[in-house]
């Protein structure tokens, strides 16, 4: 089978969908497919050195309007007349998110074509994005009525990581809902490369304070749906429990929020307790995992959050709400503990933590790790991604 997934940007200070690329790009080879990318970066982007396939970059774009909190809106007409011409060398088209210009890129470049095309929506239809930023949702339903409902009316499929995605999504834009297809697939995520012990060591020598100390872990971006805040204040509840207790958010602050979480550290007498790295990658990202205790993530919303997976491959259990999406199947293994996105909730999940014995973290690490292995593992979710497709009608025999 030969895909062609397609996304405004390959940053991997964007989040999730841009790793979930990266993953598949890794590994569907291994299973006898290809995979390449077409995207609005420049093409001399530094995050497209040694990208593991092709890349078609077709950058830069003119940013007209801002349609999420961390990426413009870019026209490209260059876009639409690259996809027509090129499309039908494909088996199928995966466009992943929504809001953006390349879904109706795509939607006009394909049309009366042979070739379908996925969206997958990596939960940005969530009805939390409603709530939380009602005049923002206001332009979005403009462009629902306009043009996003049907992009996803005439796809082949929507892709969503589960049951509670899908039913949210269909609650946003009520009532205009759209009519497609449906079906399920999950984020494929590798083993961890590298030597846990040297990693160890590169992250220690880059933060020497943070040496035996219980960490805490926040792998993500600085964005309000993650529940910093909430995090933050439940960590002041239970950090009296063990001073070696210590909290450390590693991700970039694409929207400028740190400096408020930092005020409220300050209000909290919790400065020392807090340590802030930016966005890690590589060895000393994969260090941070394995010094960490426990990973935390108590969200508003979420899909498929790789840095869930990574932690478990890592053998550190995750605390998480219970607005992630895929929470039943992280519970299920054993490696978790699931509580509401709310401040009682995350203090819940903090306490339960740090009340462990040893021994009972040792265990919640061995099954947080077995897990990984048993439902997560990157050839088995790439493989069950594969069949979804051929499921959808997808025959990719003849273009291999």
């Amino acid at each position: 089978m030969k895909l062609l997934r397609c996304i405004p940007s390959l940053n991997p200070a964007l989040g999730g969908p841009q790793e979930a690329i990266r993953q598949g790009c890794l590994g569907l080879p291994d299973l006898g497919h290809s995979v390449e990318v077409v995207c609005l970066d420049e093409p001399e982007a530094p995050w497209l050195r040694a990208y593991p396939a092709k890349v078609h970059a077709l950058g830069p774009t003119k940013p007209t309007l801002r349609t999420t909190l961390s990426q413009p809106y870019g026209f490209s007409g260059r876009f639409v007349r690259w996809m027509y011409a090129h499309a039908e060398k494909y088996d199928a088209v995966i466009i992943e998110g929504v809001w953006q210009f390349v879904d109706l890129g795509t939607w006009l470049a394909l049309r009366g074509k042979t070739t379908p095309y996925f969206v997958w929506t990596h939960s940005m239809l969530d009805p939390w994005f409603r709530h939380e930023y009602p005049l923002k949702h206001l332009k979005k339903w403009l462009y629902w009525v306009l043009v996003e409902y049907r992009v996803l009316r005439d796809a082949r499929a929507i892709l969503y990581f589960g049951e509670s995605e899908r039913a949210g999504a269909h609650k946003s834009f009520w009532p205009w809902p759209y009519q497609a297809r449906e079906a399920f697939a999950g984020v494929a995520v590798g083993i961890p490369p590298g030597n846990p012990r040297h990693q160890r060591h590169v992250f220690l020598r880059e933060f020497p304070q943070l040496r035996n100390k219980r960490l805490l872990l926040f792998l993500g971006r600085i964005h309000p749906k993650k529940g910093c805040d909430l995090l933050i204040e439940a960590f002041a509840k239970v950090s009296r429990v063990d001073p070696s207790l210590h909290l450390v958010f590693a991700g970039s602050d694409q929207v400028g929020w740190q400096r408020e979480l930092q005020e409220q550290l300050v209000e909290l007498e919790l400065e020392s307790r807090v340590t802030w790295t930016g966005m890690l990658t590589g060895d000393i990202k994969w260090g941070a995992l394995h010094c960490a205790e426990a990973s935390v993530l108590p969200s508003h919303t979420e899909g498929f959050p790789v840095a869930v997976i990574e932690s478990m491959a890592c053998g550190v259990p995750v605390l998480i709400s219970n607005k992630v999406y895929i929470w039943p199947e992280v519970q299920s293994t054993g490696g978790a503990f699931v509580a509401r996105d709310d401040l009682e909730g995350t203090t819940h999940l903090l306490d339960k933590w740090v009340r462990l014995t040893p021994d009972e973290r040792k265990s919640m690490s061995l099954r947080a790790e077995e897990g990984y292995f048993r439902r997560f593992a990157r050839s088995a979710v790439l493989e069950q991604f594969i069949s979804v497709l051929r499921d959808l009608g997808v025959n990719g025999d003849s273009k291999q």
